[in-house]
């Protein structure tokens, strides 16, 4: 049964059946995600908790590009520049969304059709379902921005096999269907013409539906999602990213040869210096942390750090603000970045976001 529709500018929530679904509706903006749209979601998910007439809740994107490119920001970019004191508001509320997914108390699916980087992995990967598609291109592409990998992914990334974490953090290259399931940030591919049968599958569960039911309603659509380049090379990332500073990785990656570790190395070498041995301390640090509140405070304190700094400006600048793709990062060498620069980014105090939570 299709329920009613309520719409909202930047997310429709709708009912199917049982299945409480959330689309974001930003597809000229490949979704990505706002302030508001932080607090609808969070507000549809507290509603659906305590439906007993909801089995489960999906999250889809509107538009054919895309789940959600990340979060919006020339809005932080313009906040930031304007040394606006709710600058970091966003964070304040998109990290504990990213706990309150990982945590909540019923069936969770995401549905990772399409583009799925930053914020978007951080609505997705952190669920109990998640299902990505043949189109799926999912990376997180901070490093390319003056930035770092945030919403929990300092968690989540080294969870993955070996260094193939700190490889697709470091780098921010998109990856496919295969590598995302390998990597441990997605679960099942489904081909992406079938994903409207599955959410009317999903729908027509009981209200009391568990995670068990619901696994068997995607297993039941569920394919092969062919090779992974990840798992390919899985060895080479290893040895490569066992390093933990960059320029040994670098020298590793030129020792290594071949066309997967020139190509990684290629791609290390356009990132900001700063941001590359921020992300690879953080990724280390998330390795031995408690928990996830642990790395998303971390994450915070590193973030409004960022804002105080140059890279952030100028990589928004170069990728959409001028689109010249050029950036001129400050420092612009490894060498130039030392140890001192980068624990201002774990020095900070600007309280916490989860005042009640023990780590």
């Amino acid at each position: 049964m299709q329920g009613p529709t309520m719409s909202s500018d930047d997310v429709i929530l709708d009912r199917v059946g049982s299945a409480a679904v959330i689309r974001l509706n930003r597809p000229k903006a490949l979704n990505s995600i706002n302030l508001s749209m932080v607090r609808a979601i969070r507000a549809a998910l507290d509603d659906a908790a305590e439906d007993v007439s909801v089995s489960c809740v999906v999250l889809t994107g509107e538009g054919d590009r895309g789940l959600c490119a990340g979060g919006d920001i020339r809005v932080l970019f313009e906040m930031g520049k304007a040394d606006d004191t709710e600058a970091t508001r966003f964070w304040r509320e998109e990290f504990p969304l990213n706990y309150a997914i990982a945590h909540y108390p019923k069936p969770y699916v995401a549905l990772m059709d399409g583009i799925t980087m930053g914020g978007g992995v951080g609505l997705a990967s952190h669920g109990r379902h998640r299902v990505v598609t043949e189109r799926t291109r999912l990376a997180m592409p901070e490093t390319g921005i003056g930035y770092f990998p945030d919403v929990g992914t300092s968690w989540l990334l080294p969870k993955a096999p070996g260094k193939v974490g700190t490889w697709m953090g470091l780098t921010g290259l998109e990856v496919t269907a295969a590598d995302a399931i390998f990597a441990g940030l997605a679960d099942l591919s489904v081909p992406s013409d079938e994903l409207p049968k599955l959410v009317q599958a999903l729908g027509a569960l009981a209200a009391d539906a568990d995670d068990a039911a619901v696994e068997a309603v995607l297993q039941s659509f569920a394919v092969s999602p062919g090779e992974s380049e990840l798992q390919r090379n899985h060895a080479v990332i290893d040895r490569c990213f066992a390093h933990d500073n960059v320029e040994d990785i670098l020298a590793a990656l030129d020792a290594e040869g071949g066309e997967f570790a020139g190509r990684t190395r290629e791609a290390i070498l356009k990132r900001s210096p700063t941001s590359l041995k921020l992300t690879l301390r953080l990724l280390r640090a998330g390795r031995d942390s408690s928990g996830l509140v642990e790395c998303l405070e971390r994450e915070f304190a590193a973030g409004v750090e960022i804002l105080r700094h140059h890279d952030f400006y100028e990589g928004v600048r170069a990728a959409i603000i001028d689109k010249d793709r050029d950036p001129k990062w400050s420092p612009a060498s490894l060498q130039e970045v030392g140890r001192e620069a980068v624990d201002l980014y774990f020095a900070g105090r600007h309280g916490t976001l989860f005042p009640d939570h023990r780590l």
